[in-house]
């Protein structure tokens, strides 16, 4: 009339996940319970013998049940006294390994206990009662089975243990806690119940006499400390298990079902992406400037570095999670959408300011500080970044087309679409993440090839199982059209706005984006090995200016800051031409510079307005509540708003300040 239960404690059977670095021997992280499942097969005898010898000499022989010590336990429970051991190791299993037994300590949870432990005895085989108490007990140290004990006390694999070293295993379950890290009076009472189990271990023959006198009492390692996430640990460990849960991994999976874990992160990568943030940012720079940095393999789509902020300062990071606007790193999207459609680098386009668009004719839109350029290449374009050129080429090309270039390349619709009427949409009035960014480029960086970004590489399940990630895949724009876009981009690096980025050793393509107000500030670039975005915005939704380097602007710190990661994180790795564009050997058709006009080496770059969208308002950005985010719904950072500072209009005023203000664009919908 007692059953043996048809399920498990989940404490019992859980195995925690442990998550690597991409090398997959680093350990990222460790989820769940500390336990690793080994079979009967790979313990030792020596460590088998010593188990039965300390916690139940006639395992082999009895009945699942010790008749002496059960009716010790019995008796003592009956006159009130504290309820005695002699539990044998079926006992102990079934009390810690099968559901509906509680530990309370009553005669009638003592019945059930003998009575399944009976059932189990003649129903299972001994060597699996071993086994799975041999995974199932707690050996102190946080170490949940043989295995776990084996690596938590001595550093090394179950199979690997001494005679000396498996008895020490035994004497610590009785009392775990007690003999986790033995001193004084605790050492020498483990010394006594270690020396114990070796002379039992001589009594039950598994030892000769010759054997137990030889015996020494082991070293044990050092404990090590709780494993505690540092520095980027966490975000990396948000963004491993996010991307497990869209892939169809639960939570429950990860925290108890044994998985290994290989990560996309390269450990050497993402310190370096740490340094160059914290060395090239002045110690002045105000707590509310954010910075974030994505580095994206264009070959497969893993997102092999990044740096997300202080993760003591907030739980959201500045390269997945945040979104700000993008701004002149849009540009290159309508680039690559016009070369895709019939347009070349020869394709001259309006540069004058301003421009009247039809879509709303009362709002014209002007060049950084109203400078005109005429009749304009793309590739001049491009270099100057020229906001009329832009929104000419997304007339001609197609909005739509553009949008959808940019969401092939990896940037989410719904953060698109709001904005892609507009006729400032080329301007970048689109808020991204840089992980987002740093994608989208590395499509040109790829043959015109999207590769889905990723953080997970593979995953073995406990049973040896293993399931490698296959990125999705699409042409995003021709071969052809992705080479000159990069063309165009390298102007950027070698002659405009963004030649602070310039490495000594390799050709770089890049794009700088400032909003206006300097609200946010990017440099987005790539080799053909590596594509990387850098972003600075304040989590206040204010002008980024730091004390002794001004207001910023994409090719000053966030530029540099490009540049000091890809030294280090290229130093060494095979210098990669990008292909040749159409018409080798072309050369740019600059506009002369009028006499108050700086020369297009010297122009800054010149970025959208921040234009408003349907349900903006002016409240700051304030820091998301405490509570653990949806990970498939994380927040944009807020849109940035405009400053109706002139009343006659209700528009943004033309700053007239230096020339490397961020004016153009207007509200989606006019």
């Amino acid at each position: 009339m007692t059953p043996i239960p048809d399920s498990t404690q989940k404490e019992a059977t859980a195995q925690g996940s442990v998550i690597y670095y991409r090398d997959g021997k680093t350990v990222l992280a460790k989820q769940g319970v500390n336990r690793k499942n080994v079979p009967l097969a790979k313990v030792p005898q020596h460590v088998r013998d010593a188990v039965i010898a300390a916690e139940n000499r006639s395992f082999y022989e009895d009945s699942g049940v010790s008749v002496k010590g059960t009716a010790r336990a019995v008796w003592s429970t009956l006159t009130g006294q504290q309820l005695q051991g002699g539990s044998t190791i079926t006992q102990q299993l079934v009390r810690n390994y099968y559901s509906g037994l509680s530990q309370e300590r009553s005669i009638t949870r003592k019945f059930k206990e003998i009575l399944i432990s009976i059932k189990v005895d003649q129903s299972k085989p001994k060597d699996w009662v071993l086994e799975q108490y041999l995974n199932t007990i707690y050996f102190g140290r946080g170490a949940n089975g043989v295995e776990s004990a084996a690596q938590a006390y001595f550093g090394k694999d179950v199979d690997k243990l001494t005679v000396a070293e498996g008895a020490y295993l035994a004497s610590v379950i009785q009392q775990p806690s007690r003999f986790a890290d033995p001193k004084g009076a605790d050492l020498a009472a483990v010394q006594a119940r270690w020396k114990g189990v070796i002379n039992a271990m001589g009594q039950t023959g598994a030892l000769t006499p010759e054997q137990v006198a030889g015996e020494t009492f082991p070293t044990l390692k050092s404990p090590k400390k709780p494993f505690e996430l540092k520095g980027q640990g966490r975000y990396m460990l948000e963004q491993v298990t996010a991307e497990l849960n869209r892939r169809g991994y639960t939570d429950e999976d990860i925290s108890s079902g044994g998985l290994r874990v290989v990560s996309t992160f390269d450990k050497k990568l993402m310190d370096a992406a740490g340094r160059a943030v914290k060395q090239v940012l002045p110690s002045a720079t105000p707590k509310k400037v954010r910075t974030g940095l994505a580095a994206v393999n264009p070959a497969n789509g893993e997102v092999v570095a990044f740096y997300g902020g202080d993760p003591d300062r907030s739980q959201y990071d500045n390269a997945f999670s945040a979104k700000v606007q993008a701004g002149s790193t849009f540009k290159p999207y309508t680039l690559a959408t016009a070369l895709n459609n019939g347009f070349d680098l020869t394709t001259r386009v309006n540069g004058n300011s301003p421009m009247h668009v039809a879509s709303d004719p009362e709002h014209p839109i002007p060049n950084d500080s109203d400078r005109s350029y005429g009749e304009i290449d793309l590739v001049g374009a491009t270099q100057n970044s020229v906001n009329t050129a832009f929104v000419d080429l997304g007339q001609k090309v197609g909005l739509d087309k553009v949008a959808k270039t940019a969401e092939q390349a990896g940037i989410p619709k719904a953060q698109i679409r709001p904005h892609q009427s507009a006729a400032s949409f080329p301007l970048g009035v689109a808020s991204v993440s840089a992980v987002q960014n740093a994608s989208g480029f590395s499509t040109f960086a790829n043959g015109g090839v999207h590769m889905e970004a990723h953080v997970v590489k593979s995953v073995t399940r406990a049973d040896g199982t293993k399931q490698t990630v296959r990125p999705e895949s699409r042409q995003v724009i021709s071969k052809q059209a992705a080479a000159d876009t990069t063309f165009a981009l390298q102007q950027v690096v070698n002659y405009g706005t963004g030649s602070a980025a310039r490495l000594y050793d390799r050709p770089v393509a890049g794009k700088t984006g400032t909003t206006d107000r300097s609200r946010s500030a990017w440099f987005n670039g790539y080799v053909p090995q590596l594509a990387v975005a850098v972003d600075m915005f304040r989590d206040d939704n204010k002008t980024v200016d730091i004390p002794g380097y001004g207001v910023q602007f994409g090719g000053q710190l966030p530029a540099q800051i490009w540049r000091a990661f890809m030294t280090e994180a290229m130093a060494g790795q095979e210098v990669v031409d990008f292909p040749e564009p159409s018409g080798y050997g072309y050369q740019p058709d600059y506009p002369t510079p009028g006499p108050s006009q700086p020369s297009p080496q010297q122009s800054q770059d010149p970025g959208p307005w921040d234009m408003p969208t349907p349900d903006s308002t002016d409240q700051p950005f304030t820091e998301p509540p405490t509570q653990r985010p949806d990970r498939n719904n994380l927040p944009d950072m807020p849109q940035q708003q405009p400053q109706n500072d002139n009343p006659s209009t209700g528009r943004p005023s033309v700053p007239t300040g230096p020339p490397n203000r961020d004016p153009g664009g207007f509200p989606p919908g006019r």
